[in-house]
């Protein structure tokens, strides 16, 4: 039997990925997940039986997380770098959920030629959040990819969505405040009607940080404005926080 340190390669870490008690492998110095993965599955609505496509998966926690957390029946992670996409899969094998979570090496630019049209009731996305030339570039180059918009903007996760998605489908994506009109308007170009959003703030009397939405794709108007999302109180996190990650009351 396989020991922790034998699913790993020089420079990864294994660490808790809470909620669940699952364990992720990381690269020491490259990508590591934050906790807008977290706040995007806590936001989704995934029916049980759902076939569910995460765009961009990164290291796999979405997958992992709905996997653990959801009914859904199966669960496919779409990653184009070889690393992030192969390490993703060593840990779907480490926490034995290979029956359930798919990792697909691709370009979700391509999406097209993967998986067919109307294929999933579910697709969510974390995606990069910067334009390539804007921010801080971090010098790591999978964290620059994972941030930047250099395998794919905004557009395209949501075209890719907009193939994956039957017309009742559902989208849902956690992004910048400071980009909510440019999200809206590209959902809506694509199909992807707005229903639903919910605005994260750090602490109260702060601007929001992030956006959660929820689209429905073939879907008429009605955009429902959800209670602002807290994730501090002081230094510590919030009651719904802690009740996001399985802890608290």
């Amino acid at each position: 039997m396989l020991s922790s340190e034998d699913w790993l390669r020089p420079g990864e870490t294994l660490d808790e990925l809470r909620p669940g008690g699952l364990r992720i492998i990381q690269k020491r110095d490259g990508y590591r997940f934050s906790m807008d993965p977290v706040l995007l599955c806590a936001f989704a609505r995934i029916g049980a039986g759902d076939a569910v496509c995460d765009l961009g998966t990164g290291s796999g926690v979405i997958p992992l997380l709905l996997a653990q957390g959801t009914a859904a029946a199966s669960i496919i992670g779409v990653e184009v770098q070889p690393e992030l996409a192969d390490r993703a899969r060593r840990t779907v094998e480490l926490n034995r959920l290979q029956a359930r979570v798919t990792i697909l090496e691709k370009d979700l630019r391509l999406i097209r030629e993967a998986l067919p049209a109307e294929s999933c009731q579910t697709v969510l996305a974390n995606p990069p959040y910067r334009q390539p030339a804007s921010g801080r570039v971090s010098p790591s180059a999978e964290r620059a990819l994972a941030r930047h918009e250099v395998h794919g903007g905004l557009a395209d996760f949501i075209r890719g969505a907009a193939w994956l998605l039957p017309t009742g489908g559902r989208f849902y994506v956690v992004y910048l405040a400071e980009r909510l009109a440019e999200l809206l308007g590209t959902m809506r170009q694509a199909g992807l009607e707005p229903k639903r959003l919910r605005c994260v703030h750090s602490r109260t009397g702060e601007e929001a940080r992030m956006v959660l939405v929820e689209g429905r794709k073939g879907s008429g108007p009605g955009l429902k404005v959800e209670a602002p999302l807290y994730l501090y109180r002081g230094e510590d996190y919030t009651e719904e926080v802690l009740a996001m990650y399985g802890e608290g009351v």
